[in-house]
């Protein structure tokens, strides 16, 4: 049997791998990449929590709802990088900080 433990581990894994990504790394792609593994290491939490829930169902739930923001996210995320990339020609967060018109 597969206690709680372990997938809160891994959770806990994947969001400081994903917040080291996202902190270090100057590339926009890789952050929003780093973003995303934060966001599925609280999806594990909320599954794995769900399991002490009478009918199992809330933590499922927000998990999706999470999942549908997260999509939402990335979509509206990389559409910016696409703009920005198309006015300064690279996607390097240190150079694109001044933004004029």
């Amino acid at each position: 049997m597969i206690y709680i433990q372990n997938y809160l581990i891994i959770g806990a894994l994947l969001f400081s791998i994903g917040l080291a990504v996202a902190v270090t790394k100057r590339n926009a792609i890789l952050v929003l990449m780093g973003i995303e593994l934060m966001l599925n290491a609280v999806n594990i939490n909320l599954i794995a929590f769900s399991q002490y829930d009478p009918n199992r169902l809330q933590g499922q739930m927000f998990a999706l709802f999470v999942m549908v923001i997260a999509a939402a996210e990335i979509t509206v995320a990389l559409a910016i990088i696409l703009k920005i990339y198309d006015y300064f020609k690279n996607i390097d967060l240190e150079s694109t900080s001044e933004l004029k018109k």
